[in-house]
């Protein structure tokens, strides 16, 4: 062989190799790095994301003075959002769209949420059944990234009394109805991932072993059930307690009331609203050391009331709805709170602040603990192989500041 013919094969080879390179380049995306401290430990790192997922998280010596200052954590998962910067998943006056879930979506993205439950709550059978059938498109839309796994239905299965159901309508609490509920579960394209029950009412805790037979987690919440009913229900299958402290009444006999059972039985875990108002700081310390860190759950039962300006407004009966200047959603014909207006993000900064626990610990409770709880084993946590659903953020007086948010591995919001 001569030197020519040699020199025209080994410039064929590199062409083939370019060529074979960029055809594997197009088969996936470039690779990516962020850096910053981990929320775990504080210690630099940098994590590696191609196709959506996390490819690697490595320690690193130091950072550059962009990002020193910099955490970052997985995305915050919410399993209680009724609606946000005034759109209402329950369509309380306003109806529901798929503009407006992408409109709620994208904002959710800019608090670092990027896992969340659509939740409706109690209302007229049409009026569920038409909004779990826009729910499913928003689940099943493309530019959603996979940040609506399903939905939680919150009512209309619950105490009909005074207190306990809340802000809810009297006029629809109503006791459980398998086929009605079947009809939910059709128009959500079976993504009813969670419920909310009493299970004192008639029919409850048949209807707590049916959704467990069909992998839905089932919540004690808006109830006035007995110890003993409780621990029925549990061996039914309930496994979680909706934003406990919350959906019972004002007055409560000091010995025989919900709390005590279900702080007590290890095999029930409890989500709480630690947005300020809805729990005093005493109750979320109580709570948090009863159920301790692998059994709570930090949420947000955010409303379309967030992002809204303050002033009065309707609900579903055409009764008052208080949104005070400092975020306060108030009910004042019941004397209870209306949802809340602050996202998860700052539910992670006050429990933060009012137990002591790290920030690590305050994540998990956001995200590993419920990704767990629902069998969302994609997320959660920074692992190789979990989707890079990632927040960037800084930590202040005033809580978490988002950077930016990575969903999936797309970037979807940076703060400028």
């Amino acid at each position: 062989m001569n030197k020519k013919s040699f020199s025209i094969k080994k410039a064929a080879g590199f062409i083939l190799t370019i060529v074979f390179a960029l055809g594997a380049f197009g088969r996936g995306n470039a690779q990516e790095v962020i850096k910053g401290l981990s929320y775990l430990d504080k210690k630099p790192i940098a994590i590696t994301i191609q196709d959506g997922k996390i490819i690697s998280v490595k320690k690193i010596r130091k950072l550059d003075p962009a990002s020193e200052n910099i955490y970052l954590s997985p995305g915050l998962i919410d399993n209680q959002v009724n609606g946000f910067v005034g759109v209402s998943f329950s369509s309380e006056g306003i109806p529901l769209t798929e503009e407006g879930m992408r409109k709620a979506t994208q904002a959710l993205w800019e608090n670092g949420v990027t896992t969340y439950f659509p939740t409706v709550t109690t209302n007229s059978r049409s009026e569920i059944v038409n909004n779990f059938s826009i729910l499913a498109k928003a689940k099943n839309d493309p530019s959603s990234l996979g940040s609506i796994p399903g939905f939680h239905l919150e009512g209309p299965y619950i105490s009909p009394v005074d207190g306990y159901r809340g802000a809810h309508s009297l006029h629809y609490v109503r006791p459980p109805d398998w086929d009605e509920f079947m009809e939910f579960y059709k128009a959500s394209d079976n993504g009813i991932l969670t419920v909310t029950v009493a299970p004192e009412v008639e029919g409850g805790l048949d209807f707590i072993k049916k959704c467990t037979e069909k992998g839905i987690a089932i919540a004690l919440g808006h109830h006035n059930a007995s110890a003993d009913i409780i621990r029925q229900a549990i061996a039914m299958g309930a496994r979680t307690c909706t934003h406990v402290g919350n959906g019972i009444a004002n007055e409560i006999n000091r010995h025989v009331n919900p709390l005590w059972p279900q702080l007590s039985d290890d095999r029930l875990m409890i989500s709480i609203i630690c947005d300020g108002f809805h729990l005093r700081p005493e109750e979320i310390n109580v709570f948090y050391k009863a159920k301790g860190i692998d059994r709570t759950i930090i949420t947000s039962d955010v409303s379309e009331y967030a992002g809204m300006k303050p002033g009065i407004y309707k609900n579903l009966d055409g009764e008052d709805i208080e949104l005070t200047p400092d975020g306060e959603v108030r009910y004042p014909a019941q004397k209870v709170l209306y949802s809340s207006a602050s996202p998860v993000n700052k539910g992670v900064w006050h429990a933060m602040k009012v137990t002591g626990c790290s920030l690590g610990q305050a994540i998990q409770m956001a995200s590993a603990n419920p990704a767990k709880l629902y069998g969302l084993n994609d997320r959660g946590s920074l692992e190789p192989g979990k989707r890079a659903d990632i927040i960037l953020f800084t930590l202040g007086d005033k809580g978490l500041t988002i950077r930016k948010t990575i969903v999936a591995g797309k970037t979807v919001y940076e703060k400028q």
